[in-house]
């Protein structure tokens, strides 16, 4: 039971919700994954308006008086992905609250409404189906989204004029957001083994690397941080069984460690 203050009640009988206009809070999702050594995310074509037959990204209200935000991101993944996200071997932070008031066009009805941006990263997460409020959802290379410009078009209020498709609401910006934390993360923190599947090899890990900064890290000073970093990854006695592609012994495989940061960093170059 809520405990309450004297006087608490005869407040809340006369307190008047419609003195304040009406404000909704939404979640929206970055869901990456590397699908054929190529970041992606998974977006939703709209099947309704605002924003009929624009592509988004996938989320919804927070159910009022019923759940928080982290519930309902949770929620929403499960719905999005079709797995059980309590399950799933991944990754989930928050990356932002957006509320700028031209964000959705529904203020223009009295309605306000701002949105909790959470990013999720997984392994291996499998071709999504198109919700009840979508027509479509597929996951989209990163890199063929045009995001920079977008993202500046948004922020000038001008209209985006490229090749790419255009992002709904303010999700460019989002996206080019939760992008740029997954990049900056996987400098000094091990979040890089949460996009493989275990176990798996230094080259599997090296890779991730390569799909989401956009460039392969040097061979010797990769294995040398990541070897080097205590409890980034645990060796096991099994290798693969092909054997590399230079022909030498098969690789030895590695599970996740207990490590959460990498000091110092293993620092990207900037391009």
């Amino acid at each position: 039971m809520t405990h309450r203050r004297p006087g608490e009640d005869a407040f809340l009988a006369a307190y008047d919700p419609t003195a304040f206009p009406p404000f909704a809070l939404t979640v929206d999702l970055n869901i990456f994954t590397i699908r054929d050594g190529t970041l992606t995310v998974l977006l939703v074509e709209r099947g309704d308006h605002p924003f009929k037959g624009y592509w988004a990204l996938p989320g919804g209200h927070v159910g009022h008086g019923r759940e928080s935000a982290d519930q309902a991101a949770v929620r929403e993944l499960s719905e999005e992905t079709g797995l059980d996200w309590a399950t799933v071997d991944g990754h989930l932070e928050q990356v932002g609250t957006y509320t700028d008031p031209d964000r959705d066009p529904r203020i223009r009805a009295g309605l306000h409404v701002a949105s909790v941006a959470y990013v999720a990263l997984a392994p291996n997460l499998p071709l999504p189906t198109a919700g009840t409020d979508a027509t479509h959802a597929r996951f989209w290379p990163v890199e063929d989204l045009g995001l920079d410009a977008q993202r500046v078009a948004w922020q000038r209020r001008r209209p985006y004029r490229g090749d790419a498709l255009v992002l709904a609401y303010d999700h460019a910006l989002i996206l080019s957001h939760a992008l740029e934390r997954i990049r900056a993360k996987l400098e000094y923190t091990t979040l890089a083994a949460q996009f493989v599947p275990e176990p798996f090899t230094l080259a599997d890990l090296r890779r991730v690397y390569q799909a989401v900064w956009g460039h392969v890290p040097d061979l010797a000073n990769f294995r040398r941080k990541i070897l080097k970093t205590p409890g980034f990854v645990v060796a096991t006695s099994e290798h693969r069984a092909a054997a590399s592609e230079r022909g030498g012994a098969p690789p030895l495989l590695y599970r996740r460690g207990g490590a959460q940061w990498i000091d110092p960093p293993f620092t990207r170059e900037r391009r």
